[in-house]
């Protein structure tokens, strides 16, 4: 159809300088990631329901975001905070592996490939994502703790904050996750 063409040209266009920006540790300009979401939530994809991960990032873009679901008459109704400790989060994300064609995830430690830096299944080499590094991940960090922190106590205040403790295992992260959306 065109109209998800155009989205797609659209929004291709619109990713070509946000790599860079990514791989150095930064953010993108948060009208542009309005601009990106908004365009998203009118797809047709998104009629019965849509789930943000990563967005938004801080008090601009998420009164923002209520402004538009405020004018489409949906608000949010649940907001997710993954609790990890610093430390973790580096080790968790540093040591992801990718096979880029299949989508595959390996991890270093928790999930290793038989073979170091193949996909078990095909052979071919995995690759690590230039901004899966220590570095870029605590520059992020900082970034997190000044600008995304503050949208706990905005959310909380909503009464739609939902915190999961995420240092447990991913089967008790999920079973907590489906606890709130039973609700």
């Amino acid at each position: 159809n065109s109209s998800m063409r155009s989205l797609k040209q659209w929004y291709q266009r619109r990713v070509r300088g946000v790599a860079s920006t990514l791989a150095a540790g930064e953010l993108v300009t948060d009208s542009l990631v309005i601009e990106i979401i908004e365009a998203n939530l009118q797809s047709d994809a998104c009629k019965i329901g849509f789930m943000l991960d990563g967005f938004p990032r801080n008090l601009v873009q998420a009164e923002k975001l209520d402004d538009y679901l405020d004018g489409q008459s949906e608000p949010l109704n649940n907001v997710v905070e993954f609790k990890v400790k610093d430390d973790i989060l580096v080790e968790r994300i540093a040591g992801r592996m990718i096979h880029q064609s299949s989508g595959r995830t390996y991890h270093e430690v928790f999930a290793p490939p038989k073979v170091p830096m193949t996909d078990d299944v095909t052979g071919e080499p995995l690759m690590k994502r230039p901004d899966d590094n220590a570095t870029v991940l605590k520059r992020r960090l900082d970034i997190y703790h000044e600008q995304t922190a503050p949208l706990i106590e905005f959310y909380q205040k909503k009464g739609i904050l939902r915190s999961i403790d995420a240092m447990q295992s991913p089967e008790k992260v999920f079973q907590d996750i489906s606890v709130h959306f039973k609700q």
